[in-house]
């Protein structure tokens, strides 16, 4: 009885003709949580005894299992790969599980020519997996019609596949619950997107809405979106502008806790917001943070400014700075400060980069109270910023580097371009609200995943709760 080997350059096959009873090739691997994950997005198998740790303590195997299909994987791979190997087609496969498998097991997986037809180039094999402890987790046969001719082709790397467990928002979402929902000023919600964004917030409990704007223009997008609004009040008036002025209005007199923008540009909208006669300003800068959750980075990320401030100066930078500080506080409590990175191109302070110099001065104004509550480091590049080896290459000694919570960039085209492209590029969900002013401001686009428009209703309520709590001011 031989057992072939795997070929480290090259994937070669075992014509039918070279296929003699007792012939056997095996191959092994370690079960992993991103082995779990992976075969449940490819399958849709999501049974909690094997995503769900709290259920699956509860079951009959008292933890996480793998799903037994993936040990029927690996004796797919040693037939598609080593014997036969390229050239085979599946043609049956029976299977008994005996013993689960948990993270961290071994398990092999063999298989052996049992039996081989004389009349067509079809071969019966005995398969087995066992586990580290020579265990049998999986046995059966397999019946497979054999290739005839040799193939040799360089062996394919196996791609790397990331498994980005988008769950962060979750959390703070779940927090919401209990909480009376946010009256909301839904400022010209004439597009079946903004009325279906309103209705997202409404079934989770997060917005009370009242939409503002022309009355037959949101009756046809509700009805576009086939959504009853009957239940919702409505404000009407003429005209975009005229529902950004009705909204600040309402807001300024404590009809409603916040707005939120429906089918205008962003600009307008504060055009009505900003004037100190508005009603709706405080003694800070109204600034725009994004809360991002991007798959590879270990926490989700506050990035500012990204919609308001075009080119802020250094006055302006402190509430923008002191802003996100809030709003971080709002979502994780009092207890600890956020990690502030103040970024530019380099790490180093020099006269031809204002951006380092308003990053240093910042600093400075932290160390005197000009800036509480958050612990502020820069200038940071952004590799120092959200990497740890970065800075440890560069010899940064920082409690900031490398662990941020809120990147400040230098001005609005940097904060808008790096937020996108960590939300097209990077796969992040990216939640938007407008700080500063005495009601936070939620600003969706039509782009926005369900999650991300929830999140940032969600935003919206805890940064109301936080301010009627007097936890921020």
């Amino acid at each position: 009885m031989t057992e072939r080997k795997p070929d480290t350059r090259f994937i070669e096959n075992v014509t039918f003709d070279e296929l003699a009873p007792g012939r056997t090739a095996s191959l092994g691997r370690i079960l992993s949580h991103e082995d779990i994950s992976l075969f449940a997005a490819m399958s849709g198998d999501v049974n909690p005894a094997q995503m769900d740790e709290t259920y699956a303590k509860s079951d009959m195997f008292h933890g996480i299992i793998g799903h037994g299909m993936w040990s029927g994987a690996l004796i797919s791979a040693v037939l598609g790969t080593l014997l036969p190997g390229p050239g085979s087609v599946y043609l049956e496969q029976d299977l008994k599980f005996r013993r689960p498998v948990r993270v961290g097991e071994k398990v092999t997986a063999s298989v052996s020519v049992r039996s081989k037809r004389q009349d067509k180039p079809i071969v019966t094999f005995d398969c087995k997996c066992v586990n580290e402890n020579g265990e049998t987790v999986v046995e059966g046969q397999a019946v497979v019609l054999a290739p005839t001719e040799r193939i040799r082709r360089p062996r394919h790397e196996i791609p790397e596949v990331e498994i980005y467990d988008h769950d962060r928002y979750v959390s703070f979402i779940a927090a919401c619950k209990g909480m009376d929902p946010l009256r909301t000023a839904v400022v010209h919600p004439v597009q079946a997107h903004i009325v279906e964004a309103v209705a997202d917030g409404v079934k989770e409990g997060l917005l009370e809405p009242v939409l503002i704007g022309p009355r037959a223009r949101i009756v046809q997008a509700a009805a576009e979106a086939n959504i009853d609004i009957t239940a919702w009040e409505l404000v009407d008036t003429e005209h975009s502008h005229a529902a950004a002025c009705a909204a600040v209005q309402m807001a300024a007199h404590g009809q409603v806790a916040a707005i939120m923008k429906g089918s205008l540009h962003t600009d307008e909208l504060l055009m009505a917001v900003v004037p100190s006669a508005a009603g709706l300003r405080t003694g800070r800068r109204i600034s725009h943070a994004f809360l991002l959750d991007v798959p590879s980075y270990h926490k989700p990320l506050i990035i500012t400014d990204a919609a308001v401030n075009i080119m802020p100066d250094l006055e302006v930078k402190v509430d923008i700075c002191q802003n996100a500080i809030n709003l971080w506080r709002a979502l994780y409590g009092t207890d600890k400060k956020p990690k502030v990175a103040l970024l530019a191109a380099v790490e180093t302070v020099t006269s031809k980069m204002p951006a380092t110099i308003d990053a240093a001065t910042l600093c400075k104004m932290a160390d005197r109270g000009q800036i509480t509550d958050g612990l502020l480091d820069g200038p940071l590049a952004l590799d120092n910023a959200i990497s740890l080896q970065a800075a440890a290459d560069k010899g940064i000694l920082s409690p900031v580097a490398g662990d941020a919570d809120i990147l400040v960039t230098p001005n609005l085209e940097a904060g808008n371009m790096l937020a996108k492209q960590l939300t097209f590029l990077g796969r992040a969900d990216a939640a938007g609200i407008v700080l500063g002013a005495r009601v936070p401001i939620i600003l969706t686009s039509r782009a926005d995943s369900l999650r991300s428009r929830l999140m940032s209703c969600a935003l919206a309520l805890r940064m109301s709760a936080a301010r009627n709590e007097g936890q921020i001011k």
